[in-house]
């Protein structure tokens, strides 16, 4: 497995703060295992960089060893022999050895230190005005918990607000770049590989030596000693408070209850009642409200839709939290044939529209078609569903598009069905350009391929 892959803008935004001409401070945090770690001992090689994790220890512990690192770091005996009460003392110090060479002090896991002393942000803010701002530095804050790094650091209620230089939240890793991940791997594993994993670095890592996804899972999700296995419950309690509420939440969700309504009557709540938990969970990049592509006013819809964005939890609580009590007992073969039996239909089906919508992206900004459209998303009213709607309001074109997980090629059929539901979408009707793309794993019927060829506004994609 290759040691760094993708983070080429995270990468480039880093080094152009890196040579500045004035102080930088970077905000980076995103949710654990998505690489934040790597991308900065990767950023920081060869670098004049000295980098601290702070620990879940109280702040008088995590300023200890700050000290005895910053006077191994800067080689002042004194330092390590002191007693130190004050972080602007040890800053000050550090500081104090800067040369023309640019310092990087990288702290990991910022965000406990104001768990442990809600006053330190303001301690903080302090240090960089009246030490840091004006030296050849650059600070990084990183950090995992991300409601805290927000309000610690990003919200206008923070003494850090407007100190900052820049951010980074870290996502997952695009699918485009699974191939780098697995060379030996076909288009259909890279897939599947990508409907767990979901493009976060340490997953990818565990999946990386097995010879199959089923494989894969049995080892790192099924076994009860895997971290995989328990891996929600260790991401939500870190970030909320009542974990069990949001596990009710998400399971719901899971099941294929999306509508605010719907998902109210399971839980047998009040629609207002699911409101904060709803917002936590976007907040965090667990869930998305989406609302057809069309509309013009998202916030305002009454048609949005609840799905969970991160492709593991949506694996995970599909196809393992509901099948715990076999995996407790000892028969983990049986929930895994229940896996094998829905994972491509109920799951890996439904990612591969994900999939396609970013390589319609990708084929916007290549040049498919003689324009670019501005937005794209899925579409629905209360009969039709249509996987992939791009609008191009300058021009008033628009692309309708299908995606395929089948096992067999897709016909004229499928493109005849596509037309019969654009009908039904209201958008600029009487002024468009129609424009159609169909997505298939198994490819096309001869006739369908034949007909494409003739009609420039039909794309096919495989």
């Amino acid at each position: 497995m290759k040691n760094f892959i993708d983070r080429e803008n995270e990468l480039q935004f880093l080094e152009d703060q890196y040579s500045a001409s004035s102080a930088s401070l970077i905000v980076l945090y995103g949710r654990r295992r998505v690489g934040k770690t790597a991308l900065m001992t990767h950023f920081i090689q060869n670098k004049h960089a000295i980098y601290f994790l702070v620990t879940e220890e109280s702040e008088h512990q995590n300023r200890n060893a700050f000290k005895d690192m910053v006077a191994y770091f800067t080689g002042n005996a004194l330092l390590k022999a002191a007693a130190v009460d004050h972080w602007d003392l040890i800053f000050q110090t550090l500081t104090d050895s800067v040369t023309d060479k640019r310092l990087i002090i990288l702290i990991d896991e910022f965000q406990y230190l104001g768990k442990s002393n809600p006053a330190f942000p303001s301690i903080f803010q302090k240090i960089w005005d009246t030490i840091l701002k004006d030296r050849n530095v650059m600070v990084i804050l990183c950090g995992s918990l991300i409601s805290m790094m927000e309000s610690q650091t990003l919200s206008y209620s923070s003494p850090l607000y407007g100190r900052r230089t820049g951010q980074i939240k870290l996502k997952q890793i695009p699918f485009s770049y699974y191939n780098k991940f697995f060379p030996d791997k076909g288009l259909r594993e890279l897939i599947e590989y990508y409907a767990v994993t979901g493009g976060v670095p340490k997953y990818i890592e565990l999946f990386h030596s097995e010879n199959d996804i089923y494989q894969a899972i049995s080892k790192n999700v099924l076994q009860k000693s895997s971290f995989l296995y328990d891996e929600p419950n260790f991401l939500l309690q870190r970030e909320v408070n009542e974990v069990g509420s949001y596990y009710s939440l998400i399971k719901t969700i899971a099941a294929g209850n999306q509508k605010l309504g719907k998902i109210a009557g399971v839980l047998e709540m009040k629609q207002t009642g699911l409101t904060k938990y709803l917002k936590t969970l976007i907040d965090l990049d667990i869930l998305e409200r989406e609302v057809p592509i069309t509309e013009e006013s998202p916030e305002k819809s009454k048609r949005g839709l609840y799905r969970i964005k991160d492709n593991f939890l949506l694996f995970w609580f599909k196809f393992i939290y509901p099948n715990l009590s076999l995996i407790e007992s000892g028969h983990s073969e049986i929930a895994m044939k229940k896996i094998q039996s829905n994972f491509i239909d109920n799951h890996v089906s439904y990612v591969y529209e994900d999939i396609c919508l970013e390589i319609l992206w990708k084929l916007n900004g290549d040049g498919a078609w003689d324009f670019h459209f501005e937005r794209a998303g899925r579409w629905w009213d209360g009969q039709n569903e249509i996987d992939i709607v791009a609008l191009d309001s300058d021009g008033n074109n628009i692309i309708f598009g299908e995606c395929k997980y089948w096992r067999s090629p897709i016909g004229l059929d499928i493109l005849e069905k596509l037309r019969l539901k654009s009908s039904a979408v209201e958008w600029n009707r009487d002024k468009r350009t129609e424009y159609y793309i169909l997505f298939s794993i198994s490819g096309f019927t001869q006739d369908l391929v034949d007909y494409a060829q003739e009609h420039k506004n039909v794309i096919l994609y495989c």
